[in-house]
């Protein structure tokens, strides 16, 4: 019974004020503007060369060039878990992630049919740094960068590779993974009535037009889309709007999940909607299955 209401969110300026970087650079003194310029400016000079690199995650080889090279000292994945705890989260993170996985757990009306709600998230930044946040309890699954590392010369664990990354366009074969189940392989062929997570019950949060081909899967599947812009930052909310008239995004609203805000009323109702649905797509399968009543023949 595929019956998972799953909310799948982006994670940098989407969950968090800013970057889940940003700890880190405070830590070792680095001007965040000028790192990002630095990270930015060697896909440009390589284009010219004609050769190609992924602009989304280049900036994990920057990582461990820095921190080989001691700009930042012995980091490695513990200090990256540490800093999962300096994140700094909008308002009603992570609230509303426990008042939604709840809603349905104590009412039988919704539970016999095994209606619930999951969350995941999906980021191009490091999945260490989630797993150490305060976010960790409340999901399912984390598809982020992964680093493993190697010793310094002194012994010391420190970053050394990069083992997996997550840029915006793969962030659609997490989307596939939960769809089907993350232990199935992604391009097995399952019917959609067997699938672990029907993406017209999949919610899709994020911040902008990086996440367009994850709005896209989402949306033209059936699954709903919502975009968040931070608090009186009319550039963002004028991408958001751009995105909502061109038909990426079903709904928009300041970066605060607070309770009685529109974000956390667009989201919660869509659960609600979306439970509702099933219950009674639920409900009619037992009907339509369900034989007369005998009667005496006369």
């Amino acid at each position: 019974m595929a019956n998972v209401i799953a909310v799948i969110w982006d994670c940098d300026k989407t969950l968090i004020d800013g970057y889940m970087q940003d700890p880190i650079f405070k830590k070792f003194n680095v001007n965040a503007h000028e790192f990002w310029n630095k990270v930015n400016e060697i896909p440009l000079k390589y284009k010219k060369q004609g050769i190609r690199v992924n602009a989304d995650t280049y900036y994990l080889n920057y990582f461990i060039h820095c921190a080989q090279n001691g700009e930042f000292s012995g980091l490695n994945n513990q200090m990256l878990h540490d800093f999962g705890k300096e994140q700094k989260f909008y308002p009603g993170i992570p609230e509303i992630f426990a008042k939604t996985k709840e809603m349905f757990s104590n009412d039988p009306s919704y539970s016999e049919y095994g209606i619930k709600v999951e969350h995941y998230i999906v980021s191009t930044g490091f999945a260490e740094v989630i797993r150490g946040s305060k976010l960790y309890e409340y999901v399912e699954d984390i598809w982020g960068c992964e680093l493993i590392e190697d010793e310094d010369e002194n012994g010391k664990k420190v970053i050394s590779e990069v083992v997996y990354t997550i840029d915006n366009t793969t962030k659609t074969r997490a989307i596939f993974e939960i769809n089907k189940g993350k232990d199935v392989e992604v391009n097995a062929k399952i019917p959609k009535e067997l699938r672990r997570v029907r993406f017209e019950n999949m919610i899709y949060i994020a911040d902008g037009p990086s996440d367009i081909p994850a709005f896209s899967v989402v949306k033209q599947n059936g699954g709903a889309t919502f975009a968040i812009y931070p608090k009186g930052d009319l550039k963002a909310m004028q991408q958001v709007e751009q995105m909502r008239a061109d038909g990426r995004v079903d709904m928009y609203a300041e970066a605060d999940y607070s309770e009685n805000s529109t974000a956390n009323m667009w989201i919660t109702n869509k659960i609600q909607q979306i439970a509702d649905r099933i219950k009674k797509q639920e409900q009619d399968k037992i009907l339509s299955s369900t034989s007369g009543t005998p009667h005496h023949l006369t």
